[in-house]
């Protein structure tokens, strides 16, 4: 199932469930956490489909990382009873997550006097051109020859590199200053750690949004089929 879990993990992962189907407008859940889909039952039933990840980074809670959620919301593709076939659609077609729905980003802080989230960043937009790199270059030896160039070499502009294994901190970090967030396929790893689902999908539409990019190193991620 990936990262083992932790205590944390499963019980963010209940409060996500419960307060989806609670709310009467979603039908199918998919999380990282779980091997089966949820769907909701018939009188609590709703049009959305959502996919997340109730605790990105959750191996590093021991030692105070950043650690986050990431989501996205997708809508039935027709008005029938809920299958996966309706959570397993494209990255474009994704209706909402985190900090945009589908017109911006914008960045949100909780203020626990008010029990509110209040707008602080407004209409995020990544900068041009950045002098950060996030990558775990201690996988540097089984990268291939495209990926290993694009990072810096000797006599090159400076660069900083800032990398912790949280994807929600490595993007969070690169909307607000800009850069790029890299985490390769390598030798080990053929395919990729990112799950597409409810990771690159979610996390390329936000980057979009934010006026970035988001690749494969072969094509949009927001255009995998799956």
């Amino acid at each position: 199932m990936g990262e083992d879990q932790k205590k944390l993990d499963v019980l963010s992962n209940e409060v996500f469930i419960k307060a989806l189907v609670s709310s009467g407008r979603t039908c199918v859940l998919v999380s990282e956490e779980d091997e089966e889909a949820t769907f909701a039952e018939p009188a609590k039933r709703g049009k959305h489909c959502v996919v997340f990840d109730p605790l990105d980074g959750s191996s590093n809670i021991d030692c105070g990382v950043s650690i986050g959620t990431i989501f996205g919301i997708y809508m039935m593709k027709d008005a029938h009873e809920p299958t996966l076939d309706d959570v397993l659609q494209p990255g474009k077609n994704m209706l909402a997550l985190v900090l945009s729905t589908g017109k911006g980003v914008n960045g949100f802080a909780l203020d626990p006097s008010l029990g509110e989230f209040i707008l602080t960043h407004p209409d995020i937009k990544i900068l041009k051109q950045g002098k950060i790199y996030s990558v775990n270059e201690g996988n540097a030896k089984n990268w291939d020859g495209p990926t290993s160039k694009y990072f810096p070499k000797d006599g090159s502009s400076p660069k900083s590199l800032r990398y912790i294994g949280s994807m929600v901190a490595n993007v969070h970090r690169t909307l607000l200053y800009g850069g790029i967030f890299f985490y390769p396929a390598d030798k080990k790893i053929p395919n990729g750690k990112l799950r597409v689902l409810y990771e690159a999908f979610p996390m390329s539409f936000l980057m979009e949004q934010a006026g970035g990019q988001a690749f494969t190193g072969k094509e949009r991620v927001r255009f995998l089929n799956i």
